[in-house]
């Protein structure tokens, strides 16, 4: 009989995926490294004297209340005796791609939502739910042995309710949902939140119209449309268990930008010191859109002002895909906006597209070479050198980690030129 129900389930789902997600990863790496961490209260993120957030917390932090995005400040007032670590990106990217060897080795697609998370499409290799929890358990123990980390799986007819499978018997847990109708019972009487997209802005306004649980948005589906439109047409599918998105490997190349920005540890009134600072993150823009094979064709500048008023300006341009060229027009639009403290600067490039099958534009038959470019990028470099007494030039490989470019930036602050 249960051999027949299984069979009963194959037929019905026409996909069967995977969702992983690493159990809180950040804190977890630094844990397996250095033993002395385990069972304690340890913060990923910015140090509780800086500004910043929560990167993520081990679990012994979060019955203090602590969790991801918490401002620094909120989660040491609530952990004062926690302890506090940056973030070690570049071990965990290695941590990543190992993760990722893994997930590909049992996947005819995996869409990588983050360092630490990813929807695998089993479909072809599992067959059936059977096989698919026999790939579940060799993930997780794969995982287990040869990184010395835990996940949790989740097991699924779409990506959504594979999602919320992994969610459900977190640390180290695994849970399948395999039709739309265990989907919905298990989520009928639960808030609103727990559908994805419906964040704090969109709850409030379901909350204001007496719509609080997914059984309210099932039996008032007209009203929650009428409330949100095509948003509200996509939540009344979830609610009813309907997902037919398929899993997408992420290419770079889809990538709608690339940006890089820093968070500055006291105000900044020095507009000539913002300018500086952009050109350190123009040269970042550039490394990672390079890498990727990427150019820009538009600029963008995003400022946060010291009383949180944030601010974009953007300009169109070019195939933009040298960071001389980023940091010019970012001037220029730092030029046209308010004087006033700032809290965050950020530069990026948008209207992605490859460095293959570009087309030839007359006014780039006139444009300066690469050799000049380079040589006011040394310039620019040496001048930095000067103002901060700092080898720029000769440590970019090192600015490039967000780590150092944080510590350099905030040396820069405090050493004015």
């Amino acid at each position: 009989m249960q051999q027949d129900g299984e069979d009963r389930n194959a037929r019905r789902m026409k996909q069967i995926i995977i969702h992983v997600d690493m159990d809180a990863f950040f804190a977890s790496v630094e844990m397996r490294d250095n033993p002395a961490l385990r069972g304690k209260p340890l913060i990923i993120g910015a140090l509780p004297r800086e500004r910043g957030v929560v990167a993520t917390c081990s679990y012994e932090a979060r019955k203090y209340g602590v969790h991801s995005s918490m401002n620094i400040k909120e989660a040491y007032r609530l952990c004062p005796n926690g302890i506090y670590m940056h973030p070690n990106i570049d071990k965990y990217r290695a941590v990543s791609t190992r993760l990722r060897e893994i997930w590909n080795a049992y996947s005819s697609a995996t869409e990588t939502i983050a360092l630490d998370e990813a929807y695998l499409d089993v479909t072809e290799q599992a067959q059936n739910p059977e096989g698919a929890r026999r790939i579940a358990q060799i993930i997780k123990q794969r995982t287990r042995d040869e990184l010395g980390l835990t996940c949790s799986v989740g097991t699924a007819y779409s990506k959504t309710a594979a999602k919320m499978a992994s969610e459900e018997k977190k640390p180290d847990g695994y849970f399948e949902i395999l039709t739309a109708e265990d989907f919905v019972n298990l989520i009928i009487d639960r808030d609103v939140r727990v559908i994805y997209t419906v964040g704090e802005r969109t709850a409030q306004k379901l909350y204001a119209a007496g719509i609080r649980t997914v059984r309210d948005i099932r039996e008032r589906s007209e009203a929650v449309i009428h409330l949100l439109g095509k948003q509200g047409q996509w939540i009344t599918k979830i609610a009813s268990g309907i997902d037919e998105r398929k899993v997408t490997p992420y290419r770079p190349q889809d990538a709608k930008s690339i940006s890089r920005e820093v968070t500055f540890q006291g105000d900044v009134r020095n507009f000539e010191l913002l300018r500086d600072v952009l050109v350190l993150l123009a040269l970042c823009v550039e490394r990672r859109a390079k890498r990727h094979r990427l150019r820009g064709n538009g600029v963008t500048l995003k400022l946060t002002y010291a009383d949180m008023k944030g601010i974009t300006r953007s300009r169109s341009t070019l195939a933009c895909d040298s960071a001389v060229a980023i940091y010019r027009e970012a001037v220029r639009l730092l030029e046209k906006v308010e004087k006033r403290p700032v809290r965050l600067i950020g530069v990026g490039v948008y209207n992605l597209s490859g460095e293959r099958g570009q087309q030839l534009i007359m006014e780039s038959l006139f444009s300066e070479s690469s050799d000049e470019q380079d040589e006011e990028m040394k310039q620019l470099l040496y001048g930095l050198q000067k103002r901060y007494g700092l080898d720029f030039a000769g440590h970019l490989e090192q600015i490039y980690r967000a780590d150092t470019l944080h510590k350099t930036v905030e040396y820069m602050r405090k050493h004015p030129a």
